[in-house]
């Protein structure tokens, strides 16, 4: 699979706005746009998206390439969206642009009902944009239309959390949705103490 390793983390059903302009990443982009449009976004662990020479997290997401435009001759601004997990079984090197074999990373099935755990994490969700919306962040609206399926909800936040780069790879790498859902909703508090703290003129 063609692979965009990123210092950002991709999850099912999220978006991935990116401005392309690396002659590698133009190459992958445009035959990706030959092909069926898809390529797998991993989390960069050391290292920068410029340049190679990167460390990088062995779970990620497939990501399907839903609109794309040349700038100029020398950029590129392509949409995508996130599809599956999956997991990167070997890389095959960055010539001409980072390839890897990887395998679909399935989720486990959830025995638990979801509803009471993603609505407690959706208010987590509100709480924490309207405390950064009172820091004057520019967070959009606080109202979200969750999918009724639970676990399609459960990537829904998990892409709009405004989490660390690190918990958010760690929410995509838990396998049963109730204990993603339950870490998220943990996170999103333990973030809203940090801005409450700050409303208070403590830190």
């Amino acid at each position: 699979m063609r692979m965009f390793p990123l210092s950002t983390v991709l999850f099912p059903r999220g978006a991935l706005p990116l401005h392309i302009f690396e002659p590698r990443y133009l190459a992958m982009v445009g035959q990706a746009l030959d092909g069926d449009g898809s390529f797998g976004v991993v989390l960069i662990e050391r290292g920068s998206e410029v340049g190679g020479g990167d460390v990088r997290f062995e779970v990620g997401t497939s990501a399907q390439i839903v609109n794309a435009g040349f700038i100029d001759d020398q950029r590129m601004a392509v949409m995508a969206v996130g599809e599956k997990r999956i997991r990167v079984e070997e890389w095959l090197g960055d010539d001409p642009y980072p390839r890897a074999v990887v395998s679909e990373y399935p989720q486990r099935e959830s025995s638990a009902d979801l509803t009471g755990p993603v609505a407690a994490a959706l208010r987590s969700w509100q709480k924490l944009v309207a405390l950064a919306s009172e820091l004057g962040a520019d967070v959009g609206a606080a109202e979200l239309e969750l999918p009724d399926d639970g676990p399609a909800a459960i990537w829904t936040l998990c892409a709009l959390a405004p989490l660390e780069q690190i918990d958010r790879q760690r929410l995509l790498e838990i396998d049963d949705p109730a204990q993603r859902v339950e870490r998220l909703r943990i996170g999103l508090d333990e973030r809203s103490l940090v801005l409450e703290a700050r409303l208070a003129g403590d830190i």
